[in-house]
């Protein structure tokens, strides 16, 4: 490996993990306990260059084929919700396309993104649900993001996390997700189920590459 192996698991922080390989130069490890993949951390972009790939990202709305893509979650999520839910699109990206959906469903929305909407107000108030669109896969530390939006749901509340499932090791090396220098770790749907019973949640695989996470009821 061209770098250290992370203490534990980012994810489920599992110790110890394992050298999984050397991809474009990037070392990675993999864990046998919630069975993510992700990057060695001295290859995380820092804020600047992971800027820079954001800003090549369009997120408009008006694209209906875009608003389909967002439909994965949205559509089974909206079956899911209370007439006039309080929601939070958690990395919500320059231009917060779901938050504008869900609104449209008649949902009051938040949102939340470090480099884009960097308030930290809405990280303060509770939420029947917080979505998660194609945001997991860069968290430098997943199982602290984890944590915090766990707190922020009311009980019985919802995380809706879309992130593109790894699921063959053979197909790694060429994976187009992968490519991506911002993408620092991935998921299996056996990953969720992890972090869902780590933290006494449920966990429902919902469609591809698609999680719903429920904190319990009081």
């Amino acid at each position: 490996m061209s770098s250290a192996l992370p203490p534990a698991c980012p994810v489920c922080r599992a110790v110890p993990v394992a050298a999984f390989g050397l991809f474009d130069g990037k070392g990675y490890w993999r864990c046998d306990i919630c069975g993510a993949r992700g990057m060695n951390p001295s290859h995380y972009p820092d804020p600047v260059a992971e800027r820079a790939q954001y800003d090549w990202h369009e997120n408009d709305v008006d694209d209906p084929g875009y608003r389909r893509f967002l439909d994965r979650l949205a559509a089974p999520l909206r079956a899911r919700l209370a007439p006039g839910s309080r929601g939070l699109d958690y990395g919500c990206g320059p231009g917060p396309a779901l938050a504008a959906m869900l609104r449209e469903a008649g949902h009051d929305m938040a949102v939340y993104d470090p480099f884009y909407a960097p308030d930290p107000a809405p990280l303060g108030r509770p939420y029947d649900f917080v979505t998660c669109t194609e945001v997991a896969e860069h968290f430098h530390a997943p199982a602290i993001e984890f944590d915090r939006l766990g707190v922020l749901l009311r009980p019985g509340g919802l995380l809706a996390v879309m992130t593109c499932f790894q699921t063959e090791d053979a197909r790694f090396a060429g994976w187009h997700y992968r490519k991506d220098p911002t993408h620092v770790v991935f998921y299996r749907a056996q990953t969720f189920e992890v972090i869902a019973a780590e933290r006494g949640w449920s966990c429902e695989i919902v469609a591809k590459d698609v999680a719903f996470l429920r904190v319990p009821r009081a």
